[in-house]
């Protein structure tokens, strides 16, 4: 099994910035990526940004520009640093890490944007 423990989440005004960071523990031999997906209220939880161990992102459309994601291999830690926020990323950052047949998540952290 793998643990995920987020951060960072909060309460901040549109145009403001957070960062968020998860660590990993337990069985993280074989992890290939970490990212984050999140979800709105009565929507479904959409990938958000991934890393992979080789440094290759991907990237929402809608926060290609503003969202940046990055990870620690040595400390199995990953970053989503948040800029230029909106009202429209108000929701729950959920942490994941992936391996070649499983896949994780975190409890979730409470990310929302006053207009």
């Amino acid at each position: 099994q793998v643990q995920l423990v987020e951060s960072g989440g909060g309460l901040v005004q549109a145009g403001d910035s957070l960062r968020l960071s998860c660590a990993a523990s337990g069985s993280i031999f074989g992890i290939n990526a970490m990212g984050w997906y999140r979800q709105a209220p009565g929507k479904q939880r959409d990938m958000v940004a991934i890393v992979d161990t080789w440094g290759v992102t991907n990237y929402a459309d809608s926060v290609k520009g503003r969202f940046t994601v990055s990870r620690d291999n040595e400390k199995n830690t990953v970053f989503l640093q948040m800029n230029s926020l909106k009202p429209e990323d108000t929701a729950v950052y959920y942490c994941y890490a992936r391996r070649p047949t499983s896949f994780y998540w975190g409890q979730g952290t409470q990310v929302t944007v006053s207009s």
